[in-house]
């Protein structure tokens, strides 16, 4: 089993923010987790990857428990666990190449990385990154000066400099809108086909999950009430997980282009 999450509590407080979760996988997937906000879907991922810690439970990978790894081991599955977030955490005021040799920053020495030097074979190779993602041009400018589709593209480059066996992506089209949601989906689609990495997102949007994932997890207060495919995921599931009524309309989660002239959108329910 290449993932296995078991059984997984987190609580804060008074508050379960994840409650007995477990799910299975057996080889790279794309996984879309959906749910309302304070579901428990950003909670999850920071388990895997170790940013916040679990109250019970297990998560293993390729049969270890990264929940017991401490120090380098611990620091050593954050590089292989690649976390992109929905406000992209660059350094705006440094170069886009800057911003994607920081994925290398575990390896790095602290000298190295205080006078900002790299070899040239990561140099390289972070452009060779950026190129694949259709933003090379972009490679000297300030990140400040991107578009918000653009920054989260070099965030995604700066993932891949780690090389990671996983990808979690929070939320990472929450911000953008619909075509540039677009670019960054289909981006991740095309790093776990061509490379043959896991990508576990977090998504506010049932169109995306249907679309670029091969499998769907609907989370509702902290539990897993759904696991299975987007085929699966009918307007009635969808119902139950974010907790709505007969009025729910997939439309209040559409990042669709033409939902853009739709008059009276609602907002969606994430």
């Amino acid at each position: 089993m290449l993932l296995s999450v078991e059984n997984v509590t987190r609580i804060f407080g008074r508050n379960v923010a994840v409650d007995n979760a477990s799910f299975r996988v057996a080889k790279p997937a794309m996984i879309g987790v959906i749910g309302r906000s304070g579901a428990g879907k950003s909670t999850l991922l920071r388990m895997i990857n170790r940013l916040t810690d679990a109250t019970e439970g297990a998560i293993r990978f390729e049969g270890c428990d990264v929940l017991k790894l401490t120090g380098a081991q611990k620091r050593a599955w954050q590089s292989d666990c690649a976390m992109i977030f929905q406000q992209f955490n660059l350094v705006p005021r440094l170069d886009v190449v800057s911003n994607v040799l920081h994925g290398t920053l575990n390896r790095q020495s602290a000298a190295a990385t205080f006078f900002n030097l790299y070899p040239r074979a990561d140099i390289y190779r972070a452009i060779d990154i950026l190129e694949r993602l259709g933003i090379a041009e972009q490679a000297a400018k300030r990140a400040e000066a991107l578009s918000g589709g653009q920054q989260q593209r070099v965030a995604i480059a700066r993932a891949l400099m780690q090389d990671p066996r996983i990808i979690l992506a929070d939320e990472p089209i929450a911000s953008l809108d619909p075509m540039n949601a677009q670019v960054v989906m289909q981006a991740l689609r095309r790093i776990h086909e061509e490379d043959g990495r896991m990508v576990i997102a977090n998504l506010h949007t049932l169109d995306t999950a249907r679309r670029y994932c091969d499998r769907v997890i609907g989370m509702r207060d902290g539990r897993i009430v759904f696991d299975g495919t987007p085929g699966q995921l009918t307007t009635g599931v969808a119902r139950d997980i974010y907790g709505a009524d007969a009025s729910f309309s997939e439309a209040a989660t559409s990042t669709a282009i033409e939902t853009l002239d739709t008059p009276h959108q609602v907002e969606e329910p994430a």
